[in-house]
């Protein structure tokens, strides 16, 4: 009888225990709980705090709500100001790009044979995802000792990750998980020296940027299908033909590494796209070309500005010119003659772009010299010099500029019509890419790092 009415009690208080459990499992405020706890969890992929190789309004400039968060200082050897380090393989010139909880860019081996997908947590450092997107048997070798195979930057929304290695294929990614949701590998062209032009987004669009010595061309894509919207081939005439009527330099001047840039410029939504030898204004829904401007330059591979009705072009590599071209709505046909209203011709940037702040163009050469102008005369403000060679493009910061290079320095300066340097920072090894930034922290890829920096 004791044994029984103890089973009897121990029943019984099972039984309330598994009542209570249950009703804590139903009751609304434990549902929310355990949902909020969920949604936790869940990978974020907004807000988009660094979406393009230059930044959220694609022009290098920050969102002043980081300017005052961003230190001035900092030391990669010493640890000062720096939160994480993370070390990285392969090779890239991509710049990362920032939404919610991930940092994305893309590498590759140094033969090309594979090409990869990097996500990395922004809090901690940890890598998530390194993906191997695509494997390339014979690729073209590159020719020169400055590009590699991942140069061409990935651009970010919250539901799509779009990156991209030329001829060698283009991919959509799902953020949150880095699934493919679909590629593309049967756009080509002979990049001779590599790609380099990175995509762009607007609308509905992905566009890309073709520029081979074989074909020119710039394209779009549906960028939920993956599918061709429409494709433009160049129009330009090279001027380059030999007796036989065959490019010379096997077409090594029809080349270019331009990533476009969407404006309303006289009320038409316009792609603003550089080649070699021409720029031109295509109809962004179409393809259809507009404009065209002349030039002498190749290798354009810089974002055009637009300041205060100018429109600001660069030439290309080695002596590129920086264009001042007229905004209106005449703007159709050939207005090389009738639209530039300056040609700065010396001293201008080759692969880090210029970037406008308070009205002012700062540039810098692949040689370090950097520059200070007035982007409605092209009139020079100031001259000075970095050493070492800058690809990375600045970015503004308030009214702070930082500039990378590839001694392994970051040299801030303030955006005035004088020359005034304020800080020199030292990192770990030479920077290709250019910095992005998130949430008050500075994240910066060096050849064998990304890093995080923030004021302590």
């Amino acid at each position: 009888m004791i044994s029984s009415n103890k089973s009897k009690r121990k029943k019984l208080t099972l039984d309330f225990v598994t009542y209570v459990h249950m009703s804590h499992l139903l009751h609304p405020a434990f549902l929310l709980t355990l949902s909020s706890l969920c949604l936790q969890a869940e990978v974020a992929t907004q807000p988009l705090f660094w979406p393009d190789k230059c930044g959220p309004t694609l022009d290098g400039v920050a969102p002043a709500s980081e300017a005052a968060r961003i230190p001035l200082t900092w030391n990669a050897e010493t640890g000062d100001n720096i939160v994480w380090k993370t070390d990285l393989e392969d090779v890239g010139h991509s710049s990362p790009v920032i939404g919610g909880d991930r940092i994305w860019f893309t590498s590759a081996t140094t033969d090309g044979k594979k090409q990869f997908v990097y996500g990395i947590d922004r809090h901690t450092g940890k890598i998530v995802h390194h993906i191997l997107l695509f494997e390339n048997t014979t690729p073209e070798e590159l020719g020169n000792p400055l590009n590699n195979y991942a140069a061409p930057s990935p651009v970010l929304e919250a539901d799509a990750l779009y990156v991209h290695f030329g001829t060698y294929g283009t991919a959509r990614l799902d953020p949150k998980t880095g699934s493919v949701i679909w590629q593309r590998r049967d756009i080509n062209v002979r990049h001779y020296r590599g790609p380099g032009s990175s995509p762009a987004i607007h609308g509905d669009l992905l566009i890309l940027t073709f520029d081979g010595i074989n074909e020119q061309f710039v394209t779009a894509l549906n960028k939920v299908t993956g599918e061709t919207v429409w494709k433009t081939a160049r129009s330009t005439d090279y001027g380059d033909l030999d007796k036989e009527g065959k490019p010379t330099r096997d077409g090594d001047m029809r080349k270019a590494y331009h990533t476009p840039s969407v404006f309303a410029l006289a009320g038409k939504e316009t792609l603003v796209s550089v080649g070699s030898r021409a720029a031109f204004g295509y109809d962004v829904s179409t393809g259809k070309e507009v404009w065209t401007v002349r030039h002498g330059g190749f290798n354009a591979a810089i974002r055009p500005l637009v300041h205060e009705g100018v429109l600001i072009l660069n030439t290309g590599s080695e002596r590129a010119h920086t264009l001042g071209i007229r905004i209106d709505d005449k703007m159709q046909g050939d207005i090389t003659e009738s639209h530039t209203l300056w040609d700065r011709e010396k001293r201008n940037a080759s692969e880090s772009c210029p970037v406008l702040v308070k009205g002012l163009l700062f540039q810098t050469t692949r040689g370090g010299i950097v520059t200070c102008m007035n982007p409605k005369t092209g009139e020079d403000l100031w001259e000075d010099r970095f050493p070492g060679q800058h690809l990375p493009s600045p970015i503004a910061v308030g009214e702070r500029l930082y500039f990378c290079n590839d001694r392994g320095d970051v040299h801030v300066i303030k955006a005035a019509d004088r020359f005034e340097l304020l800080a020199k920072n030292p990192m770990t090894d030479p920077m290709t890419a250019s910095p992005a930034m998130a949430d008050g922290a500075l994240y910066i890829r060096t050849q064998k790092q990304l890093i995080k920096i923030q004021a302590k």
